[in-house]
């Protein structure tokens, strides 16, 4: 796969089998063992009392479980929920659609909550707050605000930056929670578990080699299995060891450490091309061709949790692991060998 990057195919899994992976419940629910204590306990107590949920802000890198959090904290719940995202939401009578069409104890989830216009985001205030929606009707001198009730219902908001939050919005949530990278025992545990649900044979050191490789990422696992699936079907007789797994994802161009090759161009473009570093985003991005956000939300996270990167006020530098990953030596001529 030389051209497409496969941190892009891997991070956009198709829909019907990613939910046919995802689990329902949370015993099913593998990792981030303190956030399922805490939002089971939340659950525990809102339906002793009979009463929605307060609402809940979920955040964390893409592709950790923040979507699948929402289905099973409304189906803990008994309720239906209703789904969307920031970006779709343009205008406030898109808003009030989805407000108005809520029942009692309703989940609304949006997805990427940090893109919601700002103005958009102001009409959320009293709807979260007092369950109620300011709307104006007529233009010029004829306009005039109309309160309508809302039932009281749960707003779930999934954000991979919360930091670009308003403090106003952020602080409407009394449950925040955050998802962190997952073990690489954990993804073996969902990488099993996918397998038996695709009816893959696999074996332990298998989908040990799968795990160590899928950065962190519980999504990124199930479709390097998926990949190593295809692989090990048209090559070998299905069952996937752990030598198969290496080959396969050799094949993919994913390192021992889950690096794969536009991994090491960024880090080969700080060395090469900046000197190490210190280098800004947008100068990053143009000379490794990717948008400045992917690589700020998709490839740098990771990179920076395993070392080979960090982030200054100055911009982005090289660590030692990124030279001694790629063979370069610190303040050596160095040549380009990857672009």
């Amino acid at each position: 796969m030389p051209e497409q990057k496969i941190s892009e195919v891997l991070a956009k899994p198709d829909a019907a089998l990613e939910m046919t992976l995802r689990p329902s419940l949370f015993s099913e629910f593998t990792g981030q063992a303190k956030v399922k204590e805490r939002l089971e306990i939340t659950v525990a107590a809102a339906k002793q009392r009979h009463e929605a949920i307060d609402h809940v802000l979920l955040s964390g890198p893409p592709g950790l479980g923040k979507t699948t959090l929402a289905h099973i904290l409304a189906k803990a719940m008994g309720a239906n929920l209703k789904s969307t995202s920031g970006p779709t939401i343009e205008k406030a009578g898109d808003l009030a659609g989805l407000l108005t069409n809520l029942e009692e104890g309703d989940v609304l989830f949006i997805d990427e909550i940090h893109r919601l216009q700002k103005t958009i985001e102001e009409y959320l205030y009293p709807a979260m707050e007092d369950f109620k929606l300011d709307i104006i009707i007529d233009q010029g001198p004829n306009a005039r605000s109309v309160r309508l009730n809302l039932p009281r219902f749960t707003l779930i908001g999934a954000t991979t930056r919360s930091g670009l939050l308003t403090a106003p919005l952020l602080t409407r949530f009394p449950i925040r929670e955050r998802l962190d990278y997952y073990q690489a025992d954990q993804l073996q545990q969902i990488i099993v578990r996918s397998a038996r649900l695709l009816n893959v044979e696999i074996e332990e050191k298998g989908a040990r080699e799968i795990a160590r490789r899928s950065r962190g990422t519980p999504r990124i696992s199930n479709n390097l299995l998926r990949r190593v699936r295809d692989y090990a079907q048209v090559r070998h007789e299905g069952r996937i060891t752990a030598d198969i797994a290496d080959k396969a994802l050799a094949m993919l161009e994913i390192d021992e450490n889950g690096l794969d090759e536009m991994d090491k161009r960024i880090l080969e473009t700080v060395i090469v091309k900046f000197g190490g570093g210190p280098v800004g985003l947008s100068s990053l991005s143009v000379a490794v061709g990717e948008e400045p956000d992917t690589l700020e939300e998709v490839y740098e996270p990771y990179l920076i949790m395993e070392g080979y990167l960090k982030r200054t006020p100055q911009g982005r530098v090289a660590t030692e692991s990124s030279y001694n990953k790629l063979g370069l030596k610190p303040g050596g001529k160095n040549q380009p060998a990857l672009l």
